[in-house]
């Protein structure tokens, strides 16, 4: 009897044209639908929801957790986690006032200083994660509950708050684009993602895998078009788009390409899928690692300048609450995966949308800071839900 022996799998899932079939991806197209569905309900139950006032509010506030989001989502992709980005934030922020207001420092200097306690922080909690191998989880809440003891203990004599008065600094909150200027932003956002989309369709091609269906490559470009371009002609109507959107919109281009065109980001993904194989393929997985985890808290400094810059003062409730807790849930709605190997910063930044989107509906509906919790919670669960669900899907085809 001759045994005929099955083909090889990856032989059976290509295509004509010998291209790798993978299951198809809908890449940013669920979150974005998920905005235009809230942006929908809200304006339907309280007309002013779209207002060009309350967008602006909307964009203020979605800035700080935005910059949060896309630096916890680095950790989340090599498979770890930060629950200190808030007390970090809140404790940078604190030494900014102090040096700005207390001791007269130029705004640099002072901005330069808050930075640097972010970047030591991270350096620190790094170093203890990979050198006594402690789970990030511990190492991260026992940082939480420091750096929280320090910023108190720094606001003690201060009678809990700090005011930033240095005009350099509370102007980046409160300067807004010309309207010509807020169109050309427009129309690079829709320029990017043309070429984004360009780009993940040539590389896909350059390794051998089908891309995604054009009508779908087509319809992300559309909707991100459309909904820049609509921003930017409620926003025109009465002061402009904010400069303090800029500092996300370049923080986050720059941490994309860094994720997503290089070697590093390359060793980031690899680290979350599997450590040891990527550490044999020649990844310095320490060093990676603490670099991380540096990246991650200078990005929660500067979100507590930002914060700072908005609000014109610093406190105890500065980075406190559920600052942390939100970006992680962000990261997760915008598509980055708990379990590490998958991520956007894209996709984190929309995340962060949404929960500021479904906060800043539900406070505009009269509804009580316990139902914006209690819906943030919800979303967050589904989102996980989904997570896992995915991912065992992608197990059982394997």
């Amino acid at each position: 009897m001759t045994v005929t022996s099955a083909p090889p799998l990856e032989a059976s899932i290509k295509g004509n044209k010998g291209r790798v079939r993978r299951p198809r991806d809908l890449g940013l197209l669920p979150v974005m639908g998920a905005l235009v569905l809230i942006a929908i309900a809200f304006q339907i139950i309280d007309p002013a929801y779209l207002s060009s006032r309350n967008l602006s509010n909307l964009a203020l506030q979605t800035v700080t957790m935005g910059v949060l989001t896309i630096g916890i989502v680095t950790v989340l992709i090599i498979g770890e986690i930060d629950l200190s980005i808030g007390a970090v934030s809140g404790l940078s922020a604190t030494v900014m006032a102090i040096t700005s207001s207390l001791a007269g420092w130029p705004a640099w200097a002072a901005v330069g200083s808050a930075l640097l306690v972010g970047l030591v922080v991270g350096l620190v909690q790094g170093s203890w994660v990979t050198f006594f191998r402690a789970p990030s989880f511990i190492v991260t809440l026992a940082g939480l509950l420091a750096w929280q003891g320090v910023q108190l203990l720094l606001l003690s004599d201060q009678d809990g708050q700090i005011r930033v008065t240095d005009p350099a600094i509370t102007r980046i909150a409160s300067t807004y684009l010309p309207p010509t200027a807020g169109w050309a932003l427009a129309g690079g956002v829709t320029v990017i993602s043309f070429g984004w989309v360009a780009l993940r369709r040539f590389g896909a091609r350059q390794s051998g895998e089908s891309p995604r269906p054009l009508i779908l490559d087509l319809l992300t470009i559309a909707i991100c078009g459309g909904v820049a371009f609509g921003v930017a002609a409620i926003l025109n109507t009465s002061f402009g788009v904010p400069v303090f959107v800029l500092v996300l919109v370049a923080a986050a281009a720059l941490l994309a390409i860094v994720t997503k065109r290089t070697i590093f980001g390359r060793h980031l993904y690899a680290v979350g899928g599997n450590a040891e194989a990527a550490r044999r393929t020649g990844v310095r997985v320490r060093s990676l690692v603490i670099v991380v985890f540096m990246m991650a808290s200078t990005l929660a400094a500067l979100a507590g300048i930002l914060d700072a810059a908005r609000t014109y003062s610093v406190s105890a409730n500065t980075g406190g609450g559920n600052a942390a807790l939100n970006a992680i849930a962000a990261a997760v709605i915008g598509g980055t995966s708990l379990f590490g190997g998958r991520g956007s910063i894209v996709g984190a930044v929309l995340g962060a949308l949404v929960i500021s989107s479904i906060q800043n509906g539900l406070a505009l509906a009269g509804q009580t800071a316990a139902t914006q919790v209690i819906a943030t919670g919800i979303i967050l669960l589904a989102a996980i839900t989904i997570d896992v669900s995915s991912r065992r899907r992608l197990s059982a085809r394997k």
